[in-house]
């Protein structure tokens, strides 16, 4: 018998469970692909499978000869394609599914909200939350909720850190590859310019805040990463001109 044809709901729903869990986790006794399986009428394998053939299309698998399933339908890619293109609105229309599903929460570990333009009031809050918590998530599970500095691995001290800023950069605001994963001191010396990355991603210290670290807490924070690259994800590396961009706008050099 045919298997059912998954719907673009589906899809777009499996496409946000693939975004925020880490590759490793693509199997069928994950609880949260049981969960996704229960709520859409379908069988744990066959999410897990769904997953497997969006990880096919992913470029970086594929230049690591990790090619998922090879079994990925005309569907899948247009799905990948289309988050590829929009990640704020699919980012927002997956959570909105999800909630619509009762399979997404609010978490103790949520970010701060951030300034936000473009919708009416009412709208804005609700974009914004949903925006944020696929974010986090994505960059979280990209970096197995690491800080990609530190290593450390409380998820209450990370943040889903912005490379290019969230208020200037509407195309890339919910884009994982627009992400670092940090913990919340590096997060704001990074937000703040006194501290950036090189093109192989390693740490650079502005001269601020170099000079600071005669504290012995900021010398232990940063000075003994410094010209240390960072512990790269396996799914949505930083896009270089990202980085790039925030050392020539963002850093104070």
């Amino acid at each position: 018998m045919a298997s059912k044809p998954w719907s673009r709901d589906e899809l777009i729903l499996a496409m946000n469970l693939y975004c925020r869990m880490s590759f490793g986790l693509f199997h069928q006794r994950n609880p949260e692909v049981i969960a996704l399986a229960n709520a859409i009428g379908r069988t744990p394998s066959s999410v897990a499978m769904k997953l497997g053939n969006l990880a096919s299309l992913d470029p970086y698998h594929r230049e690591r000869g990790v090619k998922g399933l090879e079994g990925a339908s005309r569907g899948d890619r247009a799905i990948w394609d289309e988050f590829h293109a929009h990640w704020e609105s699919l980012a927002v229309l997956s959570e909105q599914l999800r909630e619509s599903l009762g399979l997404a929460g609010a978490t103790s570990t949520e970010q701060p909200e951030v300034a936000y333009t473009g919708e009416t009031e009412t709208e804005r809050p609700v974009r914004v939350r949903l925006a944020q918590r696929f974010f986090r998530q994505s960059v979280l599970a990209a970096y197995e909720s690491r800080c990609c500095v530190t290593g450390i691995n409380l998820p209450q001290l990370l943040i889903a850190s912005h490379i290019l800023p969230w208020s200037g950069h509407p195309e890339h605001r919910a884009n994982p590859r627009n992400g670092l994963c940090l913990s919340r001191l590096h997060d704001a010396a990074f937000d703040q310019g006194l501290m950036g990355f090189d093109e192989e991603y390693r740490m650079i210290l502005s001269q601020e805040l170099s000079d600071a670290t005669t504290n012995d807490v900021l010398t232990a924070s940063f000075r003994r990463y410094e010209g240390q690259p960072i512990q790269l994800p396996e799914r949505f590396r930083p896009d270089p001109a990202f980085i790039k961009n925030h050392l020539t706008t963002v850093f104070r050099a």
